[in-house]
């Protein structure tokens, strides 16, 4: 290999000058044995030639062989050239249409062989390219591992002298796609189940920086990490308050990370970018969902290697306490003061007191980052998909890996001063909206910039009070609801033990008998069922006076009887209102879907036709919201149709719940008071950097 890399440079160093159709002659000490015919394939054409026999003689011309030892094809480096360029603008490029291309260009019939010496060239080519970059490494002092990683963005990692240090040095986002997913070589199955493994035994390794290991993957594993936790106990120093927002999101639910077809031997890409759009780190799902091993070895390599950092992740609030529990990850990540953030293209999927806590506006340090890159970087990504379903593992890993280095240097690096003008540009836009915040001030009353924080932490105090209900509220419900029961279950028997069977007549048939025996013994059954159901009700509404200390029994006329009614309803409203926002959280992210970029026709139908289902569950639910806001004390006012679908974001949906104080008339609440405390926490950060004030 290292000859051939020598005479690649070689030809290159000429080939620079006089362009890639150059072939070098002969060198003088050029041991030549006779001569080779070979077939010479350029863009437009293919001859025999007769090349003298020399060592590493077709390298040194310009031409890469399809095999190793007197190859009777070979193929001019810039066809080769031409192919890598192309397929990386166009990723859905794949190798036999471009053998076909050349083919007709020719002027001969596609043979699927052509396509397998095609590979063979491509294959030596990319191999000769990565070893003449590990020269150049080697000779830059680059050959530190780490190095890519530490130096990937310009804007993120260089440092200047005397360059004030920031809150977060480094702001990251990550997350898995499963576009680029691997169909694996099986035999047809037999019983019904998968097929026979035929994949064929391939131990090369693509030469890269950007991959972890399946090896380093898997130390993280599920049942690695249950025999770290054997005798640990997590700190409870660092223990997060649940924000009710963790079960929502299903990224890492065993079950439906075992839901990944098994047809599937890479199920997709796990990705890590910078805030600028640089590849951090990436590594294979394989043969499973978004586990979070994968976030785990991901985050661990970075926090190892850049330290200090901060990562925006849809699953950011549950994988931040994932994160803080676990033996190894937790104290390292404490260590390097590791934040896991929520980005804001996400963030309409999270109730309100995550955001409070999560989301990247509130969050100190992180400026007017919305930390969602990764859904740009799939919408071009998923291009490789067609090109890489079918492809060996070798050869699908040497696509992603060469369109990653070309995106960095080729795309993200030309497009850093755009974007950073951009941004710029964004933030002085920002910053011309001071005035009318000052002048919503002025309406609100608000007098200092410091009761939005006040506001802030108003609002989270509150929304945390309404996460679980007081032990003697809970009592107090479930005893009026015995009792409510009870009354029933009384009225109930009373009406059963009121039924009488008229006597027979005394010329009464033993017909009419035995069906008056057969009424008289469905009764009796039901006096006892009646009978057994009261004293069931009534022995736990003892119970329940036993355990509250209550002496005299509730009436309907009574206070206590009146406050639990109002609760109960209050709870019948709650969970109507979890109900519909559900509904609407399902609805709002179908809708991304459907519009996203590379959404197929058939998911789209898809999804249409779920969207119509989904929209007959919601009026159904909205309803039921409806009757249970009626039933309140003051009664809440109805939503219509057009105000539900109207909802971007689902913690408006938080400040319709109802507590045991009404939120409905602090100022954080109202629609004014919230946008003008948003519009305070965008300009904080960019004031504090721009040196403008206010």
């Amino acid at each position: 290999m290292e000859a051939i890399v020598d005479a690649y440079m070689a030809w290159d160093l000429r080939s620079s000058a006089e362009g890639l159709g150059t072939l070098a002659p002969s060198p003088p000490n050029a041991m030549v044995q006779g001569t080779l015919p070979v077939v010479v394939v350029d863009l437009f054409s293919a001859s025999i030639h007769l090349l003298p026999c020399a060592i590493d003689l077709p390298r040194l011309k310009g031409y890469f062989p399809c095999g190793p030892h007197s190859p009777n094809v070979v193929l001019a480096t810039r066809v080769l050239e031409l192919f890598r360029v192309t397929r990386l603008r166009c990723p859905r490029l794949a190798i036999q249409p471009f053998v076909r291309a050349l083919c007709d260009l020719h002027g001969v019939p596609f043979r699927p062989y052509l396509a397998a010496q095609f590979s063979i060239s491509f294959d030596l080519y990319l191999a000769t390219l990565a070893a003449v970059d590990a020269r150049v490494k080697l000779a830059l002092g680059r050959q530190d591992p780490d190095w890519r990683l530490k130096n990937a963005c310009p804007a993120c990692f260089y440092k200047l002298e005397g360059e004030h240090h920031l809150l977060l040095p480094v702001l990251a986002c990550q997350d898995g796609n499963n576009s680029l997913k691997r169909v694996g070589r099986r035999e047809r199955p037999t019983d019904g189940g998968l097929g026979a493994s035929r994949e064929y035994i391939d131990d090369r390794r693509v030469p890269n920086d950007y991959y972890l290991s399946e090896e380093e993957v898997n130390k993280w594993d599920k049942g690695e990490l249950d025999e770290l936790l054997k005798g640990f106990s997590p700190d409870p120093a660092w223990a997060e308050d649940d924000d009710g927002c963790s079960d929502r999101w299903q990224n890492m639910r065993s079950e439906v990370t075992a839901a990944a077809l098994g047809m599937y031997d890479r199920t997709g890409l796990f990705l890590s970018l910078c805030r600028h759009g640089f590849v951090l780190m990436v590594c294979d799902m394989i043969r499973s969902g978004e586990l979070a091993k994968y976030g785990y070895a991901v985050t661990n390599h970075l926090i190892k290697v850049l330290h200090e950092l901060a990562i925006g992740y849809d699953i950011g609030c549950k994988f931040g306490k994932m994160v803080a529990a676990h033996p190894v990850l937790g104290p390292l990540a404490r260590e390097h003061r590791f934040k896991s953030l929520v980005g804001a293209f996400h963030g309409h999927g999270h109730c309100r007191l995550c955001q409070l806590s999560h989301l990247a506006t509130y969050v100190k340090g992180v400026g007017c980052d919305d930390l969602e890159y990764c859904e740009t970087f799939f919408s071009k990504s998923n291009a490789l998909a067609g090109s890489t379903r079918y492809a060996s593992v070798f050869h699908r890993e040497q696509a992603i890996v060469t369109y990653l280095q070309h995106t960095d240097v080729f795309d993200t690096y030309q497009s850093l001063s755009l974007l950073l003008a951009n941004k710029y540009k964004r933030a002085l836009d920002l910053l011309g909206t001071a005035p009318a915040l000052g002048r919503a001030m002025r309406e609100l009353g608000v007098q200092d910039r410091s009761t939005f924080v006040e506001w802030l932490a108003a609002e989270k105090a509150c929304l945390m009070a309404l996460k679980s209900e007081p032990l003697e509220e809970t009592l107090a419900m479930e005893y009026y609801q015995k009792l409510v029961n009870l009354d029933e279950q009384t009225k109930r028997t009373q009406r059963v033990l009121a039924i009488t069977i008229p006597p027979l007549p005394a010329d009464a048939s033993a017909a009419n008998y035995a069906e008056e025996a057969k009424a008289t013994r469905r009764l009796e059954a039901q006096r006892r069922h009646a009978s057994e159901l009261y004293e069931k009700v009534l022995l736990a509404v003892h119970d329940l006076e036993s355990r509250m200390g209550i002496a005299e029994r509730w009436l309907p006329d009574s206070e206590e009887w009146k406050e639990a009614s109002i609760m109960v309803g209050r709870r019948r409203y709650q969970r109507a209102l979890d109900g519909l926002q559900g509904l609407i959280i399902a609805r709002m992210f179908e809708l991304t879907k459907m519009n996203m970029s590379g959404t197929g026709y058939k998911m789209r139908k898809h999804i249409a036709k779920a969207l119509q289902a989904r929209s007959a569950a919601v009026k159904t639910a909205l309803e039921t919201y409806n009757a249970a806001a009626a039933r309140l004390r003051p009664p809440r006012p109805p939503m219509t149709w057009e105000q539900v679908v109207d909802y971007a974001f689902l913690s408006d949906f938080d400040l319709l719940q109802e507590g045991r104080e009404d939120i409905r008339e602090q100022p954080w609440a109202k629609p004014a008071g919230r946008l003008a405390m948003d519009v305070h926490f965008k300009l904080l950060p960019l004031q504090a950097t721009s040196n403008l004030g206010l």
